[in-house]
């Protein structure tokens, strides 16, 4: 088990933490569950190492009918094809040959839904997400990005299919409250290519937190 091989402080965190269960990934809307991921926590235990941030940044892509989606028109390959394996598994794929940008696929079977995570806010591990990215010191940048999330976490594209109710890595609640008036909703960034879809709000953040992708808050918020 994992809890035999941690700090005193880990296990703590750990049993503070309550599992998503799987009707919270199974559900019909898309963009509900990409704001309700907000103050969600992603917990990792790779090579015997513990890490865990604060998921402070989601996109919604609503599958065969976003033009934004790597789904859209029911467009099935190797690489998609776990977005149809139903709510609840990590899909984590390449960009630009460099960056690994996890997603999490939502709805039920053959309905391929999914929510990147565009950035987080670290809690737990912060020494080892510092030496995963080769940074000197905590900054903003540690886990803003969709790329440096994965990589501050150790989250590669090996790990798609992975259930994220599993021990080593899966998602998870502490009690922290969000208001409805913290959530600042956006259009997507990076998917002009979508035409009209690149200007829908399925882009959702955590008002003030410093943890968040790109230039702060570039794109104007809805009201």
């Amino acid at each position: 088990m994992i809890k035999s091989k941690l700090k005193t402080e880990e296990q703590k965190f750990l049993a503070s933490l309550k599992l998503l269960n799987e009707n919270f990934y199974t559900r019909k809307d898309v963009v509900k569950i990409a704001k309700e991921l907000l103050g969600k926590v992603i917990v990792t235990y790779f090579d015997e190492q513990l890490t865990a941030a604060r998921i402070t940044e989601t996109e919604a892509y609503n599958g065969a009918v976003d033009k934004a989606s790597h789904a859209y028109n029911n467009r099935r390959t190797k690489r998609t094809e776990i977005m149809y394996s139903g709510g609840g598994a990590a899909y984590v794929y390449l960009c630009y040959g460099i960056h690994h940008l996890f997603n999490v696929v939502t709805n039920m079977k053959d309905v391929p839904h999914a929510i990147l995570i565009r950035a987080a806010e670290p809690l737990i591990g912060i020494d080892v997400m510092l030496q995963r990215t080769h940074k000197k010191k905590l900054d903003a940048t540690l886990t803003s990005g969709p790329g440096n999330v994965s990589k501050a976490l150790g989250i590669y594209t090996h790990h798609t299919g992975i259930d994220l109710r599993s021990e080593f890595f899966f998602i998870a609640e502490d009690g922290y409250k969000l208001s409805k008036n913290k959530i600042i909703t956006t259009k997507r960034i990076g998917v002009d290519y979508a035409a009209e879809d690149a200007l829908l709000p399925y882009r959702f953040i955590i008002k003030d937190n410093l943890y968040i992708s790109g230039k702060k808050l570039a794109n104007a918020p809805f009201e």
